[in-house]
């Protein structure tokens, strides 16, 4: 069998082998079902190929008694790419014999493991790409261990292979379809048959197929064990893996017109940025603050009054911010106990209350909740103690409301910004180098396109300096 493009006119097929229980994580779900940084990891998958430009259609091979889970996550998400839904076998060939049944004769496909949830837009291009010259693609990255061959026997190394020609398989593995149909028809006659992966069948029963090799990713992980739950969680968190589209003026002024926006800490810095932009582009805006309108964020009696004085006007609210922060430095032995309240309720309970409060105001509207973390959520530092700890315990709050709140369409997520310039870092830190911080107007767009997103549970990092530098230096709090 020649290389060569696939039949002119076929579909563009992703196949998400879903069908393992994920023994190994220790739950009584599968592992694809999972929650990380507000969806399942089936579902973050799935949303990755849902966007790719080159897929047309996505099959789900699922594990037996959870093909209902799928239907309703493909209904609500609205994944109208995914045309069919299939029980899987009890192998991973097994499966990809149901997959090949239900696909053309001859179509370009792509077979990904449907826990690999952080897979790039790139690799899917490139696999497809390559299937435009070759009839069978693999995805692989070096391996910065030495590999050792060992022989069972006595458990003594056996051989050394060279490290240079090694590589750490990974998916999506691409073929044409009747190509991978061909060799597994072959390997139904080898009653010695055995494989981990579709390339090692076309390899051992299709000799004469070249196979290419697309360059893979480190971030590219499959979810095996409970380390990569939390691995793959922490990822999402910290590489901007989520990254809201941005809009022109008509855009923006098309989403925003007649809604309504409540910035809660918005009388300077980003909250007030992020509260001129929204009027700018149609929305209603009111903002609320200790200095302007004696609104105490961490007293719930102050909301309630805000959440009834703005429906009552306006009739609606859509998007809630909540900026208010405040910086306590210091030793925690040294610092007051009214110190210690004071920074607990403005930087944790408030969004705490915040959430209980306006979440009946939007889930009428369908709305969104945007809350502020620090860079300093990811370790705690001396004379910062209560300031990086109370953003962790905001963090988690947005990924535990957004499993909460899945069901009723309210959105909740957190933006990072590092080393930002407002009036409050100016107070803590004095005059710091022209361009050495965030434009605070920058992060103010950044944080429309979150709430106008539809995404839930992310953390969304903005970063203009260098990644490693110290936390600490980074708290930004808004108003």
């Amino acid at each position: 069998m020649t290389d060569g493009p696939s039949r002119p006119g076929a579909p563009r097929v992703a196949v998400l082998l879903a069908g393992g229980l994920g023994v190994r994580v220790g739950l009584d779900i599968p592992k694809q079902l999972i929650k990380i940084a507000g969806r399942t990891i089936l579902e973050h998958t799935m949303a990755a190929f849902q966007a790719h430009p080159m897929v047309d259609e996505i099959v789900v091979m699922m594990a037996a008694g959870h093909l209902d889970a799928v239907r309703a996550m493909v209904r609500q998400g609205g994944y109208d790419k995914v045309t069919q839904i299939h029980e899987g076998a009890d192998t991973r060939n097994g499966t990809t014999l149901r997959a090949l049944d239900a696909l053309p004769d001859d179509c370009p496909v792509l077979f990904h493991d449907a826990v690999r949830p952080l897979i790039s837009e790139r690799i899917i291009t490139e696999c497809f790409e390559a299937l435009e010259q070759y009839d069978a693609v693999d995805v692989a990255i070096p391996s910065a261990d030495t590999i050792i061959e060992v022989d069972p026997a006595d458990n003594t190394i056996r051989a050394i292979p060279q490290r240079s020609n090694l590589r750490r398989g990974q998916t999506p593995q691409a073929f044409r379809s009747s190509v991978l149909r061909a060799a597994y028809e072959k390997a139904g006659d080898d009653p010695g048959f055995t494989a981990t992966d579709d390339c090692g069948v076309v390899l051992r029963y299709l000799p004469d197929v070249r196979i290419w090799v697309v360059s893979g990713e480190e971030r590219n992980m499959k979810v095996t064990d409970p380390i990569d739950v939390f691995l793959a969680d922490k990822l999402f968190q910290l590489t901007s893996s989520y990254m809201p589209e941005g809009h022109d003026p008509e855009e923006y002024r098309a989403a925003l017109d007649g809604k309504v926006v409540v910035v809660l800490g918005g009388s300077y810095g980003i909250g007030a940025d992020i509260a001129a932009l929204a009027r700018e582009h149609g929305a209603t805006v009111e903002t609320f603050s200790r200095s302007s309108t004696n609104t105490h964020v961490e007293r719930r009696s102050d909301l309630v009054a805000v959440a009834e004085q703005v429906a009552e006007k306006h009739g609606r609210i859509d998007y809630v911010v909540a900026t208010a922060g405040i910086l306590p430095r210091g030793s925690l032995l040294e610092t007051t106990e009214e110190t210690i309240y004071a920074a607990t309720e403005v930087n944790y309970l408030a969004p705490v209350f915040i959430a209980q409060v306006f979440f009946p105001h939007l889930h009428r509207t369908g709305g969104s909740l945007l809350l502020f973390t620090s860079s300093s959520y990811t370790r705690g530092r001396s004379g910062y103690s209560l300031y990086s700890s109370a953003k962790a315990a905001v963090v988690n709050l947005t990924q535990a409301l957004a499993d909460e709140w899945a069901e009723s369409g309210v959105r909740v997520n957190v933006v990072n910004p590092e080393r930002t310039g407002t009036p409050m870092r100016t107070k803590a830190f004095g005059e710091e180098p022209a361009g050495s911080l965030l434009d605070s107007r920058l992060v103010a767009k950044a944080s429309i396109d979150v709430l106008l997103s539809e995404g839930t549970g992310h953390v969304l990092d903005l970063r203009k300096l260098d990644p490693l530098a110290d936390p600490v230096e980074d708290a930004d709090d808004l108003a």
